[in-house]
């Protein structure tokens, strides 16, 4: 399993949840440690080391809109939060490991492809793409 819950991100106080009437419409967080992308069962990709700012990219992680909030600005308005708190923790960039549907709403945000990679959940051959943006100082 490459994606699910990542209770680091909860645990730091990075993850941060859309509701709309007592339902959760979309979740998203960012990171400042390395783990790139996958949740709690994601053991062999998982690395908690603290990242550094003056050199890394935070981690834009965990991003997800209900199927029937898609294209609403769900996804732009958690992205835009990560993006301004990781910014304020001293990130001059942002990196995140995007599934090809949500590419396009990261290509435009400003985030530019660094690779495209292929990883496997069981059987499945998954295509994900690595993109970064440079962040704006706050």
């Amino acid at each position: 399993m490459i994606m699910g819950l990542d209770t680091q991100l909860v645990e730091d106080g990075t993850y941060f949840v859309v509701e709309n009437h007592g339902g959760i419409v979309g979740c998203g967080g960012w990171s400042r440690r390395a783990t790139l992308f996958g949740g709690d069962h994601s053991g062999e990709l998982r690395d908690s080391a603290l990242l550094d700012p003056s050199r890394d990219g935070a981690k834009i992680r965990a991003m997800y809109t209900h199927p029937d909030f898609a294209r609403q600005g769900i996804g732009r308005l958690i992205l835009s939060r990560c993006e301004h708190e990781a910014s304020s923790e001293g990130f001059s960039s942002a990196e995140l490991m995007a599934t090809l549907s949500g590419q396009l709403l990261y290509l435009a945000c400003g985030y530019e492809i660094v690779e495209l990679v292929d990883t496997a959940a069981g059987a499945v051959n998954i295509p994900l793409v690595r993109m970064r943006k440079h962040l704006q100082a706050r």
